[in-house]
């Protein structure tokens, strides 16, 4: 009887994980100046890739410019949305708006400069990229390795079919 109650017990304590949110009630300002609350996006019923990057981050640039390359592509076969949040500090916060304007970047660009995002997900370095689906992440990839678009595409694929 021990066994069972403790069995059920720990399986009430996992469902109960699987059935929040992953993106907390966190308000992100847009390139607009227009504040967001970020939690919106867990209801969304297709793709939203968040990539986590800063201007001064090398590897975070490369993986976007990567996925600029693919992005018209998934929009139109998977109805994907990316979402690039900017860790920018106030130093260096000023240079987002320049460098998306100068790649092209066709992102909805967010800015986490007070880091709250990146730390209620335990996000460590950037690049962090995630692929979150109704509510929950489906794919998590840290740091930037090339080929890394061909995973995301895979994922989608599955989601999407």
């Amino acid at each position: 009887m021990k066994h069972l109650i403790i069995t059920f017990l720990l399986t009430l304590i996992g469902l109960c994980g699987f059935s929040q949110n992953y993106l907390s009630n966190i308000e992100l300002k847009n390139l607009e100046n227009k504040s967001v609350n970020i939690a919106t996006y867990n209801t969304v019923n297709h793709p939203i890739i968040i990539s986590f990057w800063a201007t001064w981050c090398a590897p975070c640039i490369k993986e976007l410019k990567t996925f600029h390359k693919h992005y018209k592509q998934w929009q139109s076969k998977y109805n994907v949305e990316l979402l690039a949040i900017a860790t920018d500090d106030a130093k260096t916060k000023n240079r987002v708006k320049s460098l998306v304007k100068g790649a092209q970047w066709q992102y909805t660009i967010f800015f986490d400069d007070n880091q709250e995002l990146k730390r209620s997900l335990n996000i460590a370095n950037i690049p962090y990229t995630l692929i979150l689906y109704k509510g929950k992440a489906v794919f998590v990839h840290s740091g930037y390795t090339p080929g890394v678009e061909t995973e995301i595409e895979k994922k989608l694929q599955l989601l999407t079919y």
